[in-house]
């Protein structure tokens, strides 16, 4: 092979390359609805966004960027063309060894993780279909958004697998036992308006105005008290064991509350008879 060959041979993986990485980057989609919130989407349209390792890279590196970026306070999570996800990419999780499933399950964690630990508030738009793997992502968020043809489905059993994701946790924290066993044990998928009623969602809206209610809730979410918020959610999250577990927790956050900027300003607002600015208060301590 000649030289001028090989160098556009080079030239040729090269650019080969930069596509593969531009899909690969392309899988989830970052956009900014509003200048305190972000929206994540899946983008695979063609495989009903199911989430495979690329997908759930792509969810880890967009919340590492989040995390520094102290404008953004809430996120809405969803998926393109009018679905959320149809779940796990099967073709991908099948003829792993040992090594091999735990390694998956450890990114799948680390997606968990950031979502968790990323100290926004989360809004999951469910559009469409929401199957196994998106019912654990989704169920990481503070509010959930479904309409009447939203379609929730916990496939796992089915496959012969337990339910991951987190979602044996985060289910319960939304409905009793005796409603979570009868979910992940049946094969029937859950209507949004099944969802709204026993609380596996907060709001039921029309189908077609899913994503903006999201992003209404997101916004609202995104102008409270981040740090009063964030402690909130961390006991609502993990709750007290005992009642002198509870208050000996408020003394320490209620402490750093009443000394707070977010206080002063709700006192000030309270007194003048005005909205608080939340917003306003954190871009100035930014400045």
């Amino acid at each position: 092979m000649s030289a001028a060959s090989r160098r556009r041979t080079c030239a040729r993986s090269r650019s080969s390359a930069a596509r593969e990485s531009e899909i690969v980057e392309q899988v989830v989609l970052l956009d900014r609805p509003s200048p305190s919130v972000a929206r994540l989407r899946i983008n695979r349209p063609a495989k009903r966004n199911a989430i495979d390792h690329a997908v759930r890279q792509g969810f880890i590196d967009a919340l590492g960027g989040l995390r520094g970026d102290p404008s953004v306070r809430a996120l809405v999570l969803g998926g393109v063309d009018g679905v959320f996800s149809a779940g796990g990419d099967l073709p991908t999780m099948a003829n792993l060894d040992h090594a091999q499933a735990e390694a998956r399950m450890r990114h799948v964690h680390a997606v968990c993780r950031a979502l968790a630990e990323s100290g926004l508030s989360i809004v999951s738009a469910l559009e469409g279909v929401v199957a196994g793997a998106a019912v654990g992502m989704a169920l990481l968020g503070d509010h959930i958004v479904a309409g009447r043809r939203t379609q929730i489905l916990f496939p796992f059993l089915r496959l012969g697998l337990a339910p991951d994701w987190g979602q044996l946790f985060t289910l319960r924290q939304r409905v009793s036992k005796v409603t979570a066993w009868r979910l992940v044990t049946s094969p029937a998928a859950v209507s949004g308006e099944q969802a709204f009623t026993i609380g596996l969602a907060d709001q039921l809206v029309a189908d077609d105005d899913i994503m903006n209610a999201a992003i209404i809730e997101a916004l609202r979410l995104s102008q409270l008290p981040i740090e009063a918020l964030r402690r909130t959610r961390e006991r609502l999250t993990d709750p007290s064991r005992s009642l002198e577990d509870e208050l000996a927790r408020e003394v320490r956050d209620q402490a750093v509350c009443l000394t707070g900027s977010e206080f002063a300003e709700g006192y000030a607002a309270f007194m003048a008879k005005r909205a608080p600015d939340f917003l306003g208060i954190a871009a100035k301590e930014r400045a």
